[in-house]
């Protein structure tokens, strides 16, 4: 058979692989891909939210004046996994351990901001962020002649990164100078803001004079509770920086 009889039937099978091979790289439509791609950039959020990172918001000045109302932070979880654990100095956020986000304004409540922030797309609230001052067995003693927090009988310098107090570092309700605490319970952990006048926080449920927020036995925080370690703020930019843990801590040894 000649080249020029055969080339129709070659033609032919050439045309049908050609609109064949257009019909199978052929896009989907529009609509279909942005809901695949929103699909799983919804995944991935929810996947890092888990697993590794995720966002917050300050709801109240108790950590002034490292943080601030409204700033954003990012928390990692890592750090606590295979064993780990909260370490004295680390600025942690923890799910509210009973009523001790009373009177915290709530953040934003829409029904859209709702939405983004159980999928990881916008800063969570209804958790606390304060600083962990005792971990298990620690024994807190306020306050010294200098006024200044002892654990474990060492006297920590924290001027660096609290808010300056007008008579000692570790005020709460009532005589605001003169408590203890601990040793800190298996399992729990002592936290306090770093704007001591005004924290909800474990030496809050102290209470030296009895009142209806004080139970000593509520002072103390459980660390399943704890849903990662504070590492950067990130918003707003102009003061982004990352958060670290204060080295004053690195002379408290732990309790006998």
């Amino acid at each position: 058979m000649s080249d020029a009889d055969a080339s129709p039937d070659a033609s032919a099978g050439a045309s049908a692989d050609t609109a064949s091979t257009g019909k199978k790289s052929r896009k989907m439509p529009l609509w279909l891909e942005t809901l695949v791609l929103l699909t799983v950039a919804i995944g991935l959020a929810l996947i890092i939210k888990t697993l590794f990172v995720q966002a917050f918001y300050i709801p109240s000045a108790s950590m002034k004046p490292g943080l601030i109302e409204n700033d954003r932070i990012l928390v990692q979880k890592v750090s606590y996994w295979f064993g780990g654990a909260p370490e004295r100095g680390d600025v942690v956020v923890f799910e509210d351990p009973g009523d001790w986000l009373s009177g915290i304004e709530p953040g934003p409540t829409s029904p859209l901001v709702k939405g983004l922030t159980r999928i990881g797309l916008y800063p969570s609230g209804g958790h606390l962020v304060k600083r962990v001052v005792g971990v298990e067995g620690d024994t807190i003693v306020c306050c010294d002649e200098q006024g200044r927090l002892e654990v474990n009988g060492v006297a920590l310098d924290e001027d660096d990164f609290i808010k300056p107090q007008p008579t000692c570092d570790g005020p709460m309700p009532g005589p605001a100078c003169d408590w203890t605490a601990g040793p800190v319970p298996e399992g729990e952990l002592f936290v306090m803001g770093d704007n001591r006048n005004r924290s909800a926080d474990s030496s809050a449920r102290l209470c030296v004079d009895a009142g209806p927020q004080c139970d000593p036995t509520d002072a103390f925080v459980p660390v399943d509770l704890v849903v990662g370690k504070a590492f950067a703020l990130v918003w707003p930019l102009g003061r982004a920086t990352f958060i670290g843990r204060p080295d004053v801590f690195d002379q408290v040894e732990d309790a006998p």
